[in-house]
């Protein structure tokens, strides 16, 4: 074989390859999608997924498959994804939560940030300030004093070392100068329970967990550690009004393997992004206190990167050592 004939042979090859990847890129998607999250049936992320799915459904007349792969605070879930081929047809979704666990845990496998390319932001939720009635403390300003007055005595419960509800006590008390005792748990339904029973003084459930037990008046909401104010408590104040420079949050995204096609990731990005935006999206999860967003890719890649650098300055000052 000349040269001339194994390059026509050669082009032939590239263009034929280069037309079954158009065609398969233009049909997508073609079978269902996977989406996978790190969370429990009935957890906030499986009901976002669920109703996201709802809504893709409607627009491709394809399956998005919720599948929940719940360890480690989502690190299975990551493993799992990142074991799939990068053509569009697996997700995941990306939560606060995995961020806090990549910087927290030790000897992890992958590199969460390298690893992922970003679709879109769906949304964050708030924790909440939570205290018992009894302390004499009725607001931020009134807490800080009374932790300042009692250094060592007031103490608040999380889901663990290392859990965002930990993350968001020891911020505030670093941020306050204030010193208060860390008691972890195996998960946030004990911590709300022992301050319901006054074994702890405060924690930091996430807003729909927080939500029952403000409305019943079994305990008081001094602050939303987001940003802004939260649309279902909107006298409750943001403790960053308080506390300058004070913000955590939860938050949800989905995100593909790293090597999905680039007009693939478009039309993902842009079909999920524009169905976060459609208000009946957000009345549908209006009981989970979701900020909406519905951001672009590279949003996305912004707002990873600042939570990462946030995190990361976090978890090094608290000393979390999980080894």
């Amino acid at each position: 074989m000349n040269v001339r004939t194994l390059w026509t042979c050669v082009m032939a090859v590239l263009a034929w390859a280069a037309s079954a990847t158009h065609a398969a890129e233009t049909s997508f998607p073609d079978r269902p999608i996977r989406l996978v999250i790190g969370s429990a049936a009935g957890s906030g992320p499986d009901i976002i997924s669920r109703v996201l799915a709802e809504r893709l459904y409607k627009s491709w007349g394809q399956r998005v498959v919720v599948d929940a792969r719940p360890g480690v605070a989502g690190i299975l879930s990551a493993e799992l994804v990142l074991r799939s081929a990068a053509d569009g047809y697996t997700w995941m979704m990306l939560t606060s939560q995995l961020m806090v666990a990549t910087s927290v845990y030790p000897d992890v496998k992958f590199d969460l940030d390298k690893g992922f390319v970003s679709v879109s932001l769906i949304g964050s939720v708030p924790f909440v300030q939570l205290i018992h009635p009894e302390l004499p403390a009725k607001s931020i300003r009134e807490l800080i004093d009374l932790a300042k007055k009692q250094p060592g005595m007031l103490r608040y419960g999380s889901a663990g070392a290392g859990a965002s509800e930990h993350l968001s006590g020891f911020l505030f008390t670093r941020l306050t100068g204030t010193n208060m005792l860390h008691v972890p748990y195996k998960g946030i339904p004990q911590a709300i329970a022992d301050t319901l029973a006054k074994e702890v003084h405060l924690t930091y459930p996430v807003l729909p967990a927080a939500l029952p037990h403000v409305q019943s008046g079994r305990l008081r909401a001094l602050g939303v550690t987001t940003p802004k104010r939260a649309t279902l408590l909107p006298d409750v104040p943001a403790i960053g009004e308080v506390v300058p420079g004070y913000q955590m949050m939860g938050w949800y995204s989905i995100v593909v393997p790293r090597g999905t096609p680039e007009p693939i990731l478009a039309k993902v990005s842009s079909e999920v992004a524009a169905a976060v935006r459609e208000p009946a999206f957000g009345e549908q999860l209006k009981g989970l206190g979701l900020e909406i967003a519905g951001t672009t890719r590279a949003e996305l890649d912004a707002f990873r990167r600042d939570q990462r650098k946030r995190i990361t300055e976090i978890v090094k000052a608290s000393g979390v050592d999980l080894k």
